[in-house]
C-alpha cells in the first residue's frame, strides 16, 4: 500500500492544488516513480490510499496505467493520518495479504525489499521498519533500538546524526487488530508506541540506499536529479 493522501502544506506554493505525491518529476508524478520502484522489485498489486484531490491520482493511473501492475484505490473521506489512512484502506481493500508492505507516496528510499521482509520469517516478529542513517535527523526524529535491532521508541527531532524512519514498513495483517481505534492516527506518534506497549516486536532494518523526501521547499527541487541519477531502480 502506498500512502498518497497528504495535503503537502509546506510545498503548496510550489504545487498549487496538486496533491504532493503528484508533483511532476522527470516527466511523471513522483508517486509513479514509487510504483515503478516497487514493480522493479517484483510487486505487482498495489493499493493507493488517497485523500486530498483523490480524483487527480485516480485519473492519472486510469489514463496511464503501469504495464504489469494492478492498481486499486482507497479514498479517505476526511484526513485520517498515516496510520489511519492505512488502517481504513486495508479494511476496504479487495485482497488481504499475510503481510502488508507500506510506503509513503512522497518519499523514496531504494531499499532491498527482500531484505526488508526477511526478519518476518521469524513468526515472533510482528513488523519491520526500514531505517536510514542520515547526518542530520532534525527533520525526522530518530529510531531508537535495542541490541537486537528492535524498536524501543521514536526519539524527538534533534540535530545530529541518527537513524530515521524511511517510511517503509512490513506489517503482518494480524497486527492491525492492535492498532488504536481513533483518528487521526499517526504511525510514529500513535501506532508504533502502542504496539511497543503491547509487547509486539518491531525490527528495524537499516539501509544506506539513496533516500529523498519531497516534503519541503528545499527537497522538492532535488527530486528531478534524484530520479535521473537512480534510474536503474525503476521498471
Amino acid at each position: 500500500m502506498v500512502l498518497a493522501g497528504g495535503f503537502g502544506t509546506r510545498v503548496r506554493h510550489l504545487l498549487g492544488d496538486l496533491p504532493k505525491p503528484m508533483a511532476p518529476v522527470a516527466g511523471r508524478p513522483f508517486v509513479e516513480w514509487v510504483l515503478r520502484y516497487l514493480l522493479k522489485q517484483g510487486i505487482r498489486q498495489v493499493v493507493l490510499s488517497t485523500g486530498y484531490r483523490a480524483e487527480v491520482v485516480e485519473n492519472h493511473f486510469e489514463q496511464e496505467p503501469i504495464p504489469g501492475m494492478a492498481i486499486s484505490f482507497a479514498v479517505e473521506k476526511e484526513p485520517l493520518g498515516t496510520g489511519g489512512g492505512f488502517l481504513c484502506s486495508a479494511g476496504s481493500a479487495q485482497f488481504t495479504p499475510r503481510i502488508w508492505l507500506v510506503l509513503n507516496g512522497d518519499s523514496l528510499v531504494f531499499a532491498d525489499l527482500a531484505a526488508t521482509l526477511s526478519p518476518l520469517s521469524d513468526e515472533s516478529i510482528s513488523g519491520v521498519i526500514v531505517g536510514r542513517a542520515v547526518p542530520d535527523a532534525s527533520r525526522f526524529g530518530t529510531l531508537i533500538t535495542d541490541s537486537a535491532g528492535e524498536l524501543v521508541k521514536f526519539d524527538e527531532k534533534r540535530p545530529g546524526k541518527g537513524v530515521i524512519n524511511s517510511g517503509i514498513y512490513a506489517l503482518r495483517h494480524s497486527l492491525l487488530l492492535d492498532f488504536p481505534v481513533r483518528f487521526p492516527l499517526s504511525f510514529e506518534k500513535d501506532v508504533f508506541p502502542e504496539l511497543i506497549r503491547l509487547g509486539r516486536r518491531l525490527r528495524v532494518v537499516q539501509t544506506d540506499a539513496p533516500f529523498l523526501d519531497i516534503g519541503t521547499p528545499e527537497t522538492l527541487p532535488q527530486a528531478e536529479q534524484f530520479i535521473r541519477e537512480n534510474c536503474q531502480y525503476f521498471a
